[in-house]
């Protein structure tokens, strides 16, 4: 019961935050699905995840434009080693990609969970200049919403 109301009063606090971010996270990813294309869905995935990081949770460490722009490099670096690195089992290139990316990041002071679903997508789809490019192209966009809207934006969780 007192969860329920501690939920309760949460909502009734932020709920014009919740909805706004909601929405200008919606917008963010609509906008980038429109300029790189349905093609791109599954290289893009994890940028879902990134955007609801930098809107739902733009004070934490990995809502840093570092951490967005650095975790998705050090995943689609990830990725693509071990997409270039043919291993007996597929299923092992996909946990070492992500295992990789998970420890670099770490190592690199740049962590951002979602980057070790780019590091999976890539050794899964593909390593393109394409590639790369909408993957960065969309960790900056994301970042910049962030930035811009840094005064705007509460921690909702």
């Amino acid at each position: 019961m007192e969860l329920e109301t501690t939920i309760k009063n949460k909502f009734k606090k932020l709920w014009k935050y919740y909805l706004l971010q909601s929405l200008l996270a919606a917008a963010a990813l609509f906008i980038l699905v429109c300029i790189l294309g349905r093609n791109k869905m599954v290289v893009i995935s994890a940028m879902g995840a990134t955007a609801f990081i930098v809107f739902a949770m733009p004070t934490t460490v990995s809502a840093q434009t570092k951490n967005v722009i650095g975790g998705h490099l050090v995943g689609l670096a990830s990725g693509a080693i071990f997409y270039f690195t043919p291993l007996p089992y597929y299923s092992l290139e996909y946990a070492l990609a992500v295992g990789i990316a998970i420890f670099l990041m770490v190592a690199l002071d740049v962590e951002h969970p979602p980057a070790a679903g780019t590091a999976l997508a890539v050794v899964i789809n593909e390593v393109s200049l394409d590639a790369f490019v909408t993957i960065m192209l969309s960790a900056v966009i994301l970042s910049q919403c962030r930035y811009y809207l840094r005064h705007r934006l509460k921690d909702l969780v």
